[in-house]
């Protein structure tokens, strides 16, 4: 350091503690808190600096948060920031600079979503190493592209029986969808995630071979891993309940009844002008409903819907045909008007128990008790459909009034509902074995106790002599009971954590 340098900066200072020496206390306390002050503005400046900034960069985040849920372009961020200008501009101008500061640009959007992405999956590995049971659930399908994509979901339970269930990963399969391929993606997702072996109880499947070969099947790949880790407890899988019962609908073989009125749609909906006209024409007759929706065979609730719809503008649509030179023959026949109100109606509670089964944090054992319930209604139906009672058949009920008594098929439809009824046992067949397991979540207090497993009987018995129990359990009702089983009952909460993990 340079000898002038240290001398300046030694008289400097020298004149300054001498003219501060001469100071009385007064003075003194006012330099101190004029210090003071001079350091807080100082201070203040960067913290409002930081504040704003922080603001700004959360504000990016909610909206690339926004942007992804909808599953909108990137881009999509500099558009809404131009909104955001233009609104703040019209509504207060003073405050533009911080609507400004806002970064949306595409990289940044990207460089957002992908945060939060890895965020979310930091925080479901955090709550998989508090699982003490879940399942996992796993589909395949086709993509637009032709390229097999291999969905995961997990459903996990704590130790205090609060339930997790997200999407664990969505594995793209370009080449063979063997089950050696599916098993290579599952258990990799699994280690990659840290889920333990041992924890894993149960496993949904879409039903397809490659799922559920007895052999070679990702099932039984599953239960050899398991066995390798020395896992004690047996892997629960099934055949995802939601898609059974929609495969049950296709027991009753009515297909060309459904193709007769997807011919009639696309007529219709296929040309422009023929679905101009028919909605100028519904319009002109002032009926309820102003068009026909579309049928889609992947879309479980479409056919109860285009059914429905179809069968009360069946008349409309026959005379629009009519005006166009189509023959409508078919659909003018007593036979098939009786079937489609029958197809109808059946189709309609199938929807009905559908949107009963789907829903976020459903519980197997209710999932279980709604198809219980279904299977008794339609032994009631059949029992009524054969005596001629069509109370719960609102459409049949309409073409009966319409046609004769001998013409309307009333033991056809009979046999089509014993049909329907024996494909539902065949297929829920296996969750009869875990009828046990079912019940002592949905009811543990009408549980026989002889009939539960050993290891359950003793804490089974005290959770049912216990009246402030049976109390809390009538008012919050079978999901929420289990969360309230005391940790003494430890045999009793993991039997419940590992039910309240099955999808």
């Amino acid at each position: 350091m340079k000898e002038y340098n240290l001398r300046r900066h030694h008289e400097t200072s020298k004149k300054h503690s001498d003219k501060d020496k001469n100071m009385d206390t007064e003075q003194r306390l006012q330099k101190v808190e004029e210090l003071k002050r001079g350091l807080k503005s100082q201070q203040a400046l960067f913290t409002i600096a930081k504040s704003q900034s922080g603001a700004a960069v959360k504000a990016s985040f909610i909206v690339a948060e926004e942007v992804a849920k909808s599953a909108r372009p990137f881009t999509e961020g500099e558009f809404i920031k131009n909104c955001m200008l233009k609104v703040c501009d019209a509504v207060c101008p003073d405050k533009r600079q911080l609507f400004s500061n806002v970064s949306l640009s595409r990289n940044t959007v990207a460089e957002r979503i992908d945060q939060l992405s890895t965020n979310l999956k930091e925080q479901l590995v955090g709550k998989g190493k508090d699982f003490i049971a879940y399942s996992l659930a796993v589909d395949e399908s086709t993509d637009t592209s032709d390229i097999a994509q291999l969905s995961i979901f997990v459903r996990g339970v704590d130790s205090s029986l609060s339930i997790t269930e997200e999407l664990l990963a969505l594995r793209p399969l370009r080449g063979t969808t063997t089950g050696q391929d599916l098993y290579e993606e599952v258990s990799r997702c699994v280690n990659e995630m840290g889920l333990p072996w041992e924890k894993l109880v149960g496993l949904t499947t879409d039903g397809a071979p490659a799922m559920c070969g007895y052999r070679s099947g990702l099932v039984a790949r599953m239960r050899e891993r398991m066995r390798e880790e020395n896992v004690t407890g047996e892997l629960t899988a099934y055949h995802c309940i939601k898609h059974q019962e929609s495969l049950c609908g296709k027991a009753l073989k009515m297909e060309h009844v459904m193709s007769t009125i997807t011919r009639a749609v696309n007529f219709i909906r296929a040309r422009g002008l023929n679905h101009r006209q028919f909605k100028a024409f519904l319009g002109e007759l002032d009926t309820e409903y102003g068009d026909l929706p579309y049928h889609t065979e992947v879309r479980w609730l479409s056919q109860g819907k285009v059914l429905q719809r179809c069968f009360e503008l069946r008349e409309e649509i026959c005379l629009f045909m009519e005006n166009k030179g189509k023959d409508t023959t078919e659909l003018r026949d007593e036979t098939f008007l009786c079937e489609m109100a029958f197809l109808c109606d059946i189709t309609s509670h199938l929807n009905v128990m559908n949107l009963q089964l789907q829903g976020r944090g459903r519980v197997i054992s209710d999932m279980y008790s709604t198809v219980q319930a279904f299977k008794t209604k339609l032994s009631l139906w059949e029992t009524q459909m054969r005596k001629e009672n069509l109370s719960h058949f609102p459409s049949c009920q309409t073409m009966k009034e319409k046609l004769s008594t001998a013409v309307f098929p009333t033991a056809q439809f009979a046999d089509k509902l014993n049909i329907l009824a024996a494909d539902f046992r065949r297929r829920f067949a296996d969750f009869e074995a875990q009828k046990c397991r079912f019940q002592l979540l949905g009811n543990p207090f009408a549980v026989d106790v002889e009939s539960a497993p050993p290891n359950l009987q003793m804490e089974l018995i005290e959770l049912q002599c216990n009246d402030t129990l049976k109390e809390k359990y009538d008012r919050v009702g079978a999901a929420e009971f289990a969360r309230f089983i005391p940790d003494t009952m430890a045999e009793l909460r993991i039997q419940a954590a590992q039910t309240l993990s099955m999808f």
